[in-house]
């Protein structure tokens, strides 16, 4: 239920964007995507080639927030993390890798968090999870050095986005969006960062990137 929820809520925004790109000229088309159904990231690379005939790159950005400290015990929030934080980017991978080693080339592009680097209260959880997609990233690169595929890890600090949404704490939730509102990026910039990292010539890969607003600590 709770991936039917969200696909209702995100589809129409998908399909505003969608009809922009195309307004401006470009090709795009939707798929409402739940990353902790293996089948809907199956599903979702099947459409990518059979729109645009071949897969180039995977961007896997879903991620949840369910912070607080760990005395809590939010045993279910810690579950959520694991399935959308971490499984979803295996089910990405899964569905992905085949199409990039029968093409030759494809990059995986995954976003974890400066969370993961520095390690503050009441994330211990959430760090862990981005933590772990850190060290799967190393290990898959490390594992393909065949020049088939790249992977890039992309770290933002403080985002504009409705991350803070999905904190069950209430304390916890409003200190995260007071800052959100004081000195958060524009998801521009992380997009800008993925572009550079995907538009440098196939035989470089750009690894790992960090960015954050200037005046986080």
């Amino acid at each position: 239920m709770l991936g039917q929820q969200r696909r209702c809520r995100r589809a129409a925004r998908l399909d505003e964007i969608a009809r922009e790109i195309r307004e401006g000229g470009g090709r795009a088309l939707t798929c409402t995507t739940d990353v902790t159904d293996r089948q809907d990231l199956e599903r979702l690379a099947g459409r990518a080639l059979d729109e645009f005939g071949r897969l180039d790159v995977l961007v896997s950005d879903a991620g949840i927030s369910k912070t607080g400290p760990v005395a809590d015990l939010d045993v279910d929030g810690w579950s959520a993390m694991i399935d959308v934080n971490l499984r979803g980017v295996l089910h990405g991978i899964a569905a992905a890798l085949p199409v990039f080693r029968r093409q030759g080339r494809g990059h995986l592009v995954t976003t974890v968090s400066t969370s993961g680097l520095k390690i503050v209260p009441a994330q211990a959880v959430y760090a862990g999870t981005k933590n772990a997609v850190r060290t799967l990233l190393e290990g898959l690169r490390q594992e393909s050095t065949d020049g088939v595929l790249r992977t890039t890890s992309v770290s933002p600090g403080m985002v504009r986005t409705e991350l803070a949404d999905s904190i069950d704490n209430p304390r916890v939730r409003e200190q995260i969006r007071r800052k959100v509102d004081e000195f958060a990026m524009e998801p521009a910039a992380v997009a800008r960062a993925v572009a550079c990292a995907v538009e440098q010539p196939h035989e470089v890969e750009i690894g790992e990137i960090t960015l954050r607003p200037t005046v986080q600590n």
